[in-house]
């Protein structure tokens, strides 16, 4: 599958592989290791009309379906095409489209998450969505812009969005969640 960061330049994406019975919430904490997001906001995945989360008992039933009790799989029984939607940060409000790019066998000797591909460094967190983030950027690069002093606490003086993502520490972090979410063999007593 791939995820892209909507209306964001230099574009975003990752290709990753996971299996079809992935629950939804692992899922998310997926999305967050390829993109590197630190899991500090709420977040909702949308299947059609339908969105997953993690409920708010304090919401009543106005809320999203619980994310930990649905997998993939299940999420996309009965969808036309084969495309859903991320949205991590209501505030800034980080939407990212997510299409299946096709449906294979599992590698009985691989790993899963599994990286495939990836482009582009995410904005920072809390720099303003999409629309901030790129209002930070044009006053980043101009040191006459009435803004670049706040830019530059925003971002910081090194932020380039040219700039790769770091593989290592995406398969570093998909491999601290294989291994967190492996099957634990019982003792025999």
């Amino acid at each position: 599958m791939t995820i892209t960061l909507d209306d964001v330049t230099p574009v975003v994406s990752r290709v990753i592989e996971v299996p079809l019975g992935i629950r939804l919430d692992r899922l998310h904490s997926t999305f967050q290791a390829a993109l590197a997001w630190t899991d500090s906001h709420l977040w909702e995945l949308t299947f059609g009309h339908t969105g997953f989360g993690i409920p708010d008992p304090s919401c009543g039933f106005d809320g999203p379906l619980d994310a930990r009790k649905t997998t993939l799989a299940q999420a996309l029984e009965g969808m036309r095409g084969k495309t859903f939607r991320y949205l991590y940060d209501f505030g800034d409000a980080w939407e990212h489209s997510v299409k299946i790019q096709g449906i294979g066998p599992a590698d009985p000797h691989g790993s899963y998450p599994r990286l495939v591909d990836a482009t582009g460094m995410r904005p920072p967190e809390d720099s303003g969505g999409p629309w901030g983030y790129a209002e930070k950027l044009e006053a980043l690069a101009d040191p006459a812009h009435e803004y670049h002093e706040e830019a530059l606490d925003a971002l910081g003086d090194d932020h380039d969005p040219h700039a790769p993502p770091n593989i290592d520490m995406i398969h570093a972090s998909f491999a601290a969640l294989a291994k967190k979410w492996a099957p634990r063999t019982r003792k025999v007593k």
